[in-house]
């Protein structure tokens, strides 16, 4: 499945129409159970003043997290669609700055106390130099968040801008360790809950859209209905210890 064009069309409607960023922001907040673990993590280990460095940003709604909650903080955002960048920038001060960058070569010239790549490593090829890229951007004891698809993952295989299906989460451990980093957490999210979840939420409603778009309407009362039941099930998977599942958070630190 192709992913790519799905956003370009949410980032053009985002163009012409800026109030729907903070609609969309709460939709991913409310539907992708990935966010949850990633900005519980951030708020573990940031404080406000800090230098946060969001690589491979796509729509900066872990920037504008940061942002809006450290009013002392700086952020940078990367990314190879810069225009996505540039749109959110409009919306903000100088504390935000961001750039094109590819993550396989591009070290940032100021080092930072956190970094995130959240849903990125599994698109680029040389991952092991793009993590060696972080740890150098980091200060010492830096933290280093990622969220990721796992092996287990089946739709990791069909999507079409991977280059690589999941990971194995002891593979991904060692390529940090390697690199410099030591583990401070390494957990599976979208476990059996979690995983219900999103094929509820995010699957089939995508399924239903990409044959056509007269669905939008029982989209819509799909939404609805079980947006309660989607709650339930992301909380559920957060409070327990998930033995497998399809998606990896790991939260490393700088040696």
């Amino acid at each position: 499945m192709h992913y790519d064009p799905i956003k370009d069309r949410l980032a053009e409607r985002i163009r012409l129409f800026p109030v729907l960023r903070r609609l969309l922001y709460r939709a991913l907040d409310l539907l992708l159970l990935r966010q949850r673990y990633v900005k519980a993590e951030i708020e573990r280990y940031f404080r406000d003043g800090m230098r946060f460095y969001d690589a491979g940003a796509g729509f900066c709604q872990y920037s504008d997290f940061v942002l809006k909650n450290y009013p002392n903080s700086k952020v940078l955002a990367t990314d190879l669609k810069t225009e996505y960048l540039r749109q959110y920038s409009f919306t903000t001060g100088p504390r935000f700055s961001y750039m094109s960058a590819d993550l396989q070569t591009f070290c940032p010239r100021h080092q930072y106390d956190m970094a995130i790549a959240i849903d990125i490593l599994e698109h680029i090829e040389d991952d092991v130099a793009t993590i060696k890229n972080i740890h150098s951007a980091l200060l010492p004891q830096g933290v280093f968040i990622i969220s990721t698809p796992s092996d287990t993952d089946p739709a990791a295989h069909f999507t079409a801008e991977h280059v690589r299906p999941g990971y194995d989460k002891g593979e991904l451990e060692a390529k940090l360790q390697t690199s410099g980093f030591e583990i401070l957490s390494s957990l599976y999210s979208y476990g059996f809950f979690g995983a219900l979840s999103w094929k509820l939420m995010i699957k089939y409603p995508l399924i239903l859209w990409g044959k056509s778009k007269l669905w939008s309407p029982v989209i819509a009362l799909w939404y609805l209905l079980l947006l309660p039941v989607s709650e339930l099930l992301m909380r559920l998977d957060m409070r327990k210890i998930n033995p497998s599942g399809t998606g990896i958070i790991i939260v490393a630190r700088k040696k």
